[in-house]
């Protein structure tokens, strides 16, 4: 909820209304301590923002290889599923 642009914790309780306060302000202490959302105090307001850059520096070192692989793969799969390009112009022209 807070991907697109900061909230209060007052506005995210409002949105999460199965969870209770107690329960919100426990989540977001949580990912404040794993860098993950920080938090700016105005007055008596608590702004919770989405720090990305970890979850980024994740993606890079650990996903990022395994997705690159993965394609990999996909593109080898393909290439022997499809049908050899040249075979099938020959089969074309014999048959037309």
């Amino acid at each position: 909820m807070i991907k697109d642009q900061p909230k209060t914790t007052g506005a995210l309780c409002a949105v999460m209304t199965d969870v209770d306060r107690c329960t919100v302000m426990q989540h977001l202490s949580v990912l404040e301590k794993a860098g993950l959302v920080v938090v700016e105090r105005r007055g008596r307001e608590r702004w919770n923002h989405l720090d990305a850059l970890p979850i980024y520096d994740v993606q890079k070192r650990w996903i990022g290889p395994y997705a690159a692989h993965a394609v990999s793969m996909l593109g080898e799969l393909e290439a022997l599923a499809a049908p050899d390009a040249s075979a099938q112009a020959a089969v074309e022209t014999h048959q037309g």
